[in-house]
């Protein structure tokens, strides 16, 4: 763990296995205003064993006090994304991380999916099997709102928690694990308001195959 943070430096981290996916991502978050005296910086990681580890990796190799992890098919469309993010840590030193969309309360199922759409606040730019459309999923007024568990297509932080790849070794359910693991540390996760959804995800469907519902057992057996 990186014993001192520039806290005027935002690292941009990724797991990539398609380099067309991660150069597109790229080049929108070069493209995004950057606040005066800030730097960035984008952390491509390779040949990940899970995302976690992936996470863990591009964490503990920068000493940016900010850093957005992201998935490679999630376009940033907010311009002002970077002075919304920071102003919003910096408004409240008890919020840990930032997502696009999430629960308040997550169904039994362990699936923040699951139920209905009330249940969900947030917004993304969903591509869809035969078009794209913005996806308000719920919509509120106050500046964030406190959720239980985000999304992982873009978890945003201000502190530096271990993502759990002792236990989640694979693809699924590590975002909903380091929303809890900010929770136990005493932070908040939450959603900002936003009046259009900040980011587009390119992801057409979900696949939720047997390893899926193995890793949605270890989240239930360790959390819930």
């Amino acid at each position: 763990m990186i014993s001192e943070y520039n806290d005027k430096k935002i690292s941009f981290i990724m797991c990539s296995n398609d380099s067309v996916y991660s150069s597109e991502c790229e080049l929108h978050i070069r493209n995004l205003e950057v606040p005066t005296g800030y730097e960035v910086e984008v952390l491509i990681v390779t040949d990940a064993k899970s995302m976690a580890s992936g996470y863990n990796e591009g964490m503990n190799s920068t000493d940016a006090k900010y850093k957005v992890y992201l998935h490679q098919d999630v376009l940033i469309r907010n311009k002002n994304f970077l002075y919304d993010v920071i102003e919003l840590f910096k408004s409240n030193e008890s919020i840990g991380m930032i997502g696009m969309v999430g629960t308040p309360t997550l169904p039994d199922s362990g699936i923040m999916w699951d139920g209905d759409t009330e249940t969900r606040v947030g917004g993304v730019y969903a591509d869809t099997v035969f078009s794209a459309k913005d996806a308000l999923i719920g919509d509120f007024s106050e500046e964030f709102f406190e959720v239980q568990v985000a999304d992982g297509c873009l978890l945003a932080t201000q502190y530096d928690i271990p993502w759990r790849e002792d236990i989640f070794d694979g693809w699924h359910f590590y975002d909903c694990s380091q929303s809890m693991e900010f929770q136990r540390k005493g932070y908040k996760v939450v959603v900002p308001h936003m009046d259009k959804p900040w980011c587009f995800h390119d992801n057409d469907v979900q696949y939720l195959n047997e390893n899926y519902h193995r890793y949605r057992k270890v989240f239930i057996n360790e959390y819930m």
